[in-house]
């Protein structure tokens, strides 16, 4: 079984695919270079290493990140098989060159200064973004990502959470290194404000709402989410488990203004009525975001 996706050379898919590669890598690169390697930030990843090696020995960001990269993805080839293909080749190649560049023209003087705050947070959302994109094009960052894959492998321990300790562990490096508090605890705030910036491009943001609905006024339910509001829906039987009696439960997907047109609807017409209400963070099909596009 093949882990790596391929778009066929020049084609739409293939010029999207690249762009979102190289736009994420230079949002990230930005992040990284801009906000967080002036404050000795070390958010985990290969980066987070090599802005340690930044400040103790003066040694480039870009290339250091680069020398760890090349090493950690032929040995994830070698243990883990076809996952990594050309995109994340790509991908940390891309990176590399954007820090590189960004150091050239820019230097290591922090954007904001006197600030570590702001740019903790700026620096996570721009990393967060960049790496979002970068996942879209169904690449992976390379870095800490593959230690986590080979741990994941002899461990049998969840991915998720070996990331976590990966990359916590780089934050107490920076400790270890600067013997300051402020940076792991910094550092862990750009982790936890990336991870929930990947998700919102990966998913998107929940104006969605998914709806559970049981009420002996269904029918009247279903008209006003047919007809005023234009949605569709599915109703499903189910059973009571007090007196077992027959009931039909509505499920529907709308928007925030259609949620609230509804529960007031409902309120009215059968106060009794019982709602269940779900933050939808990706809805796919009919009437929302195509199949295809993903």
């Amino acid at each position: 079984m093949s882990f790596v996706t391929k778009e066929k050379f020049l084609s739409k898919d293939w010029f999207i695919v690249y762009s979102l590669i190289l736009t994420g890598t230079f949002i990230m690169a930005a992040g990284f270079v801009l906000f967080i390697s002036p404050y000795k930030l070390a958010p985990g990843g290969v980066y987070g290493i090599a802005i340690i090696l930044h400040h103790l020995f003066g040694f480039p960001i870009g290339l250091t990140a680069l020398a760890m990269d090349i090493p950690l993805t032929i040995i994830g080839i070698k243990i883990l098989g076809p996952r990594f293909g050309i995109k994340t080749i790509v991908g940390f190649l891309s990176t590399s060159i954007w820090v590189s560049l960004l150091e050239w023209l820019y230097g290591y003087e922090p954007l904001v200064e006197n600030d570590a705050l702001l740019s903790t947070i700026f620096g996570g959302v721009l990393i967060g973004v960049g790496l979002g994109l970068v996942f879209k094009s169904r690449a992976t960052s390379g870095g800490s990502d593959i230690v986590a894959m080979i741990f994941a492998k002899y461990t049998h321990l969840p991915l998720g959470q070996l990331l976590i300790i990966v990359d916590s562990v780089i934050v107490l490096i920076g400790l270890a290194a600067f013997g300051k508090w402020e940076i792991p605890l910094y550092s862990w705030i750009v982790i936890f404000i990336s991870g929930k910036i990947i998700d919102v491009v990966l998913q998107g943001i929940d104006y969605e709402k998914t709806l559970f609905i049981i009420s002996d006024k269904h029918e009247e339910i279903r008209q006003k989410i047919l007809v005023d509001i234009n949605r569709g829906g599915t109703i499903l039987k189910g059973h009571g488990m007090f007196k077992g009696d027959e009931k039909s439960i509505i499920f529907a997907v709308v928007s925030r203004r259609e949620l609230a047109i509804l529960k007031d609807f409902i309120h009215r017409i059968d106060p009794d009525a019982f709602l269940t209400v779900i933050n939808a963070h990706e809805i796919l099909g009919k009437g929302f975001k195509s199949i295809k596009e993903e």
